[in-house]
């Protein structure tokens, strides 16, 4: 099952909504459960380096369920998912990426924003989750 059309545009809108609210310009990325990019937007003067972190976050959490904040976290030195970064042709590892799950627990897609601080990243990306669906997966055996 992926993240539908519908929703993923809603997701964008109220992300963009936020991010408005916030006073600053983002960059926002859908991604369905594969990983594949299903609706983005580029808010004007939105930096252009904010367009591949913004889909390589929704990347991150859809190819891992977790939000990326999360993910940073385990990634550090000394950390379980150490060097982690580095694969899938490089993942973000800092907040603005969370997964999309629907009702029935079921991971959907993902979504990722970036273009101000982390702290902001997560608060749009957030407000276009909560219009989708919810985030948290079942706990994975080796997270904390």
């Amino acid at each position: 099952m992926h993240v539908t059309m519908k929703s993923a545009l809603a997701a964008i809108e109220a992300a963009r909504k936020e991010a408005v609210k916030l006073k600053t310009q983002m960059c926002i990325a859908v991604v369905d459960s594969g990983a594949n990019l299903k609706a983005f937007v580029r808010m004007d003067d939105a930096w252009v380096g904010s367009i591949d972190i913004a889909i390589k976050k929704a990347k991150t959490a859809v190819y891992f369920g977790m939000p990326t904040g999360e993910i940073g976290k385990l990634s550090q030195p000394g950390g379980s998912l150490f060097g982690i970064e580095h694969s899938n042709d490089g993942l973000i590892t800092f907040p603005g990426g969370l997964p999309i799950v629907d009702e029935e627990g079921v991971l959907v897609g993902a979504i990722g924003v970036s273009g101000s601080s982390v702290e902001n990243d997560h608060k749009v990306a957030a407000a276009g989750l909560k219009v989708v669906g919810i985030c948290d997966l079942p706990q994975h055996p080796w997270r904390t």
